[in-house]
């Protein structure tokens, strides 16, 4: 579709709905879910105070200035503002629609765009070349490079943000997730369900071993899983971060390959997957050849948590006797309302000690690349989560996305608690003993 101008202050297709803009009462009951505004206080860094400023920009009211820009990024799009608002406002399209419009005016700053256009739009959205940079790293990380970089402080050297991050970094893992399964995976009894099975970009090279796990729960509950080799990213980080060009590439791949297989459902087990699997009919919406086509695969997107509570979970027959808390990643429990199932599942399990986390819904501060772009920001919202989980005491955190986990890690290490942070299939392959 041909971009056309439709405001003084954005251009093209993609710009925030207005629908949306003025469906914002300015009532203020997001101000105390919002975790930027829990930082600075300021109006302008709560989510009634963004809307203002996209509808001040978008009228021409307002240039598209520094203060605007840093204020757009300064978000997290935890999209917690969205579970409070009575009014239903979408928060989170008009911030990443803003964040579209920045990058499309040519508003980044140098930086930002070069590690935007090699992370998210040339290695993540290729398999080949994340693979190849996965083993670098992962090279890096096994041959002794890593550990006399630390050992002699040379990060810090260069600077102290770069050592903090270098612990934030995931484990390359040795053997891909894509590389161990081929793909059509049968259960050893009767196929009850077909499920198609998301194996990601940062997932399938670094967190291979919750796949592992998330597939041999599926398998226990008789599923037979299809993992498509010409599967790509999911395109939320870019979506996200507003390259919705590349984010729509991405998704007219994948609807392309899953929409070969007459699929029960579409299982992930990353929070942010899922979100941005759920919302392909919201992104091709304008494109006529993939609109219906997305809508219907993101019908049948589900949540591993959500799909096991709706099939009924295999009760485990030996008891889990250890103390269990649960932390609502932001796009499970706000993006998709996906707070109970999880919740339920654990509870099921014999021997286990579920204990409730205070403000489980709070942000971790992880938010896809917010802790490496604003690490400092991100640390203090972390800080709020960590007293929070060591007042339950528990010996498991449960979180179900892979940015979550290792930010809880990185908290915890800092915080000297000894809890495993785990993903809920893997808990649920140490219940089941499989």
């Amino acid at each position: 579709m041909k971009p056309q101008t439709l405001t003084r202050g954005f251009v093209g297709v993609d710009i925030p709905n207005d629908d949306v803009i003025t469906n914002c009462m300015h009532c203020g009951l997001c101000l105390p879910t919002c975790p930027t505004y829990s930082l600075t206080g300021q109006e302008k860094s709560s989510p009634r105070g963004r809307i203002r400023l996209i509808k001040s920009v978008a009228e021409g009211k307002l240039p598209m200035t520094q203060g605007f820009i840093d204020e757009m990024n300064f978000c997290l799009d935890c999209q917690a503002c969205e579970t409070a608002c009575p009014a239903g406002v979408h928060y989170g399209s008009l911030v990443e629609a803003a964040r579209n419009q920045i990058r499309i005016q040519h508003k980044q700053s140098l930086s930002e765009r070069i590690l935007k256009k090699i992370f998210l739009k040339n290695v993540l959205a290729n398999p080949k070349k994340l693979k190849f940079v996965a083993r670098m790293l992962w090279l890096y990380q096994h041959s002794g490079i890593e550990s006399l970089i630390r050992f002699f402080g040379i990060a810090r050297l260069l600077t102290p943000k770069l050592a903090k991050l270098q612990e934030l970094s995931p484990r390359v893992d040795h053997k891909f997730f894509d590389i161990q399964f081929p793909e059509i995976v049968s259960p050893k009894g009767r196929v009850q369900y077909k499920v198609g099975f998301l194996s990601g970009c940062i997932m399938n090279v670094a967190f291979s071993k919750i796949h592992e796990d998330t597939i041999k729960v599926l398998l226990h509950h008789g599923c037979e899983v299809i993992i498509p080799k010409s599967q790509v990213c999911c395109g939320s980080l870019q979506a996200h971060n507003g390259d919705f060009d590349t984010a729509r590439e991405l998704a007219k791949k994948n609807i392309d390959v899953f929409s070969k297989y007459n699929l029960d459902a579409i299982v992930i087990n990353s929070a942010g997957c899922s979100a941005m699997m759920k919302e392909y009919g919201h992104y091709l919406q304008h494109d006529p050849e993939y609109a219906e086509k997305a809508h219907k695969i993101s019908a049948k997107v589900k949540d591993v948590s959500e799909f096991l509570y709706s099939i009924g979970l295999r009760k485990p027959e030996r008891e889990f006797s250890h103390t269990v808390t649960y932390h609502d990643a932001c796009h499970l429990v706000h993006s998709q309302g996906i707070s109970k199932q999880p919740r339920e599942l654990l509870k099921s399990i014999p021997g286990i000690r579920y204990v409730e986390l205070n403000e489980a819904s709070w942000c971790c501060g992880s938010a896809g690349i917010y802790n490496i772009v604003r690490y400092d920001n991100s640390m203090k919202i972390l800080e709020r989560k960590i007293k929070n989980i060591s007042d339950t005491r528990a010996e498991y955190i449960v979180a179900n996305n892979p940015g979550c986990i290792l930010q809880i890690q990185y908290g915890c290490q800092h915080d000297g608690n000894n809890a495993k942070v785990i993903h809920l299939a893997t808990l649920l392959t140490k219940a089941y003993g499989i």
